[in-house]
């Protein structure tokens, strides 16, 4: 704690004073483009990783970056999602994962849960994902194993961020567009879904002409993706 309160106060003598006028106009109204789901993992800090200001993401956490169907879940999630879109108009959602996720570990391997029921049966939400894995993923074991559940989990729960009424009304009129995200802790790399070849490819570049395939499990010991769009 004595860390926190010495960080708060550096940043009351040293970065608000610097910023007052900044951090004024925010008190006033925020103007977020993009909400930024991802997971609580201490790890994970979306503003550093995209080099953003207070102000430009509108964040939504929680353990395995995890989007219940609309209607299924009595958490935050769905008001947050309808907020940051009926009110806020972002124009962009991203559903982020990460390496080394301890609720995708949890979630293939079900004595990791046994002491914590809460977050086992909060992970249920992820059910589709894990189905996935076991019925399509029966080669790969260990890390790769749970890397294909880290993506596929990332697909999984845009299609049920779809659900959302406030989310199916602006993809509706072309008003909002979809990312699935996987964050590689351990390089600092970020990669995306490509529709095109059914994979997660890195981001390299702003115009993303620029990708490279994940590393972590090569495109063919993971194989195809049936056609998953988002």
């Amino acid at each position: 704690m004595q860390k926190l309160i010495q960080g708060i106060h550096q940043f009351n003598h040293q970065v608000f004073k610097r910023n007052r006028e900044f951090f004024e106009r925010l008190a006033k109204e925020q103007h977020p483009q993009v909400l930024f789901i991802t997971c609580s993992d201490s790890r994970i800090n979306p503003n550093l990783i995209t080099q953003t200001e207070p102000g430009e993401l509108f964040i939504l956490r929680n353990a395995g970056n995890i989007i219940p169907p609309f209607g299924s879940g009595s958490g935050g999630e769905a008001a947050t999602i309808e907020y940051a879109v009926a009110v806020l108009g972002v124009s962009d959602i991203i559903i982020c994962g990460h390496s080394a996720c301890g609720a995708m570990h949890g979630l293939m391997n079900e004595e990791a849960l046994a002491n914590v029921p809460a977050v086992r049966e909060w992970c249920k939400h992820a059910e589709a994902t894990k189905r996935i894995i076991n019925e399509n993923y029966k080669h790969l074991e260990g890390t790769a194993r749970t890397t294909a559940a880290i993506e596929e989990n990332v697909l999984v729960q845009l299609e049920h961020l779809r659900t959302h009424p406030s989310v199916a009304a602006a993809i509706n009129r072309d008003g909002i567009r979809l990312h699935g995200w996987v964050y590689k802790l351990e390089t600092g790399q970020v990669f995306q879904y490509e529709t095109e070849s059914g994979q997660f490819e890195q981001i390299r570049s702003a115009t993303g002409l620029e990708v490279k395939a994940y590393e972590n499990v090569s495109a063919e010991s993971r194989g195809t993706r049936g056609g998953r769009t988002i």
